[in-house]
């Protein structure tokens, strides 16, 4: 069997040095059997670090990889480019298109491409939405509530929960405007894409929300690293979630503004801004039971002052990574 040796291993939520590693099973490097392979590698190596929330048609996966993201979702697109590129990319797990209201979010926005929003007018057309998304490769679902336009009746946004949790699939809903958190909440949602922003949400919708629902993080859209009101709101709203024992998921809105398309240093200092201790930060960036491996060739450093930093220069762990065999 061959085990690989990194300096040290993020592993179980805490730091490990003088451990091996061999396909999510840890054993202390010392006490290998004899004869097997040791693969040595120097820095850190932990669970896949992802990102949450992407756009795969507004952003290139390739370069993304490259930047040290190992696995994310695409929340929204055309559905038969999306499957085409998660053939591609076995790592990118998606939701198909936008199913929304007629004439709702975001298909009045010229950064949609044609074909990626889904009307959806009623209970039945909103169940057989879910199955043509569903049959399409989608393993989550994304509705939008927007008070910029139509909104998905309660009963309506109700009907696409059901349909989707009697396939297994997860919720997605962007919530943005008066009432659309409410509105997520009760048709049964199980994630927000965003962190609400708009407005300071009432303590006892957030505490509700706290006991049942995640939360995608995407602070860094408001500002991309200069203070708004609008990222001021989301971290008091998100602040309040976490003290109510709130899940939180890190994530960008890659192809939304000038992020970089990498591991993003602002996000996670805005998840510490929110109260994340770095063992946090780690929970929320990696998904239990991916197979997928990140490394941290300096090393990992879990000084909060220093965390963010060294998370950006995370990379993929893959074939192009040469561990030594060791001596």
């Amino acid at each position: 069997m061959t085990w690989l040796v990194p300096d040290s291993l993020w592993w179980d939520g805490r730091l490990r040095r003088g451990e091996a590693l061999r396909g999510g099973v840890t054993a202390a490097a010392g006490d290998l059997p004899a004869g097997d392979q040791r693969l040595r590698l120097p820095g850190t190596v932990l669970p896949g670090l992802g990102d949450a929330h992407v756009h795969s048609a507004l952003v290139d996966l390739a370069t993304l990889h490259a930047g040290g993201v190992a696995w994310a979702w695409d929340l929204g697109g055309e559905p038969g480019a999306v499957a085409a590129v998660a053939a591609r990319h076995p790592w990118l797990r998606f939701a198909g298109p936008f199913l929304t209201a007629p004439g709702g979010y975001p298909g009045d926005r010229a950064w949609a491409p044609a074909g990626s929003c889904r009307a959806i007018g009623s209970a039945a057309e909103a169940a057989e939405a879910v199955a043509e998304a569903h049959t399409g490769g989608a393993t989550l679902i994304k509705v939008t509530a927007h008070t910029g336009g139509p909104v998905p009746a309660p009963a309506t946004m109700a009907a696409a929960v059901e349909a989707a949790h009697a396939r297994g699939l997860p919720v997605v809903v962007h919530a943005e405007g008066p009432g659309t958190v409410a509105a997520a909440y009760d048709s049964g949602a199980d994630l927000l894409a965003h962190t609400p922003w708009t407005e300071e949400l009432d303590a006892g919708l957030v505490r509700s929300c706290a006991g049942r629902m995640t939360w995608i993080s995407t602070l860094d859209i408001h500002g991309y690293g200069t203070p708004t009101p609008g990222r001021a709101v989301a971290l008091a709203n998100l602040r309040r979630f976490l003290e109510y024992g709130g899940k939180v998921r890190y994530g960008t809105d890659l192809g939304n503004g000038p992020l970089p398309p990498a591991i993003n240093a602002r996000e996670i200092g805005a998840l510490q801004e929110a109260g994340l201790a770095p063992a946090d930060v780690l929970a929320a960036m990696t998904e239990p039971g991916r197979p997928e491996l990140s490394w941290i060739p300096g090393g990992l450093d879990l000084e909060p002052d220093r965390l963010a930093g060294s998370l950006a220069t995370a990379r993929v762990l893959g074939p192009e990574v040469r561990p030594r065999q060791a001596g």
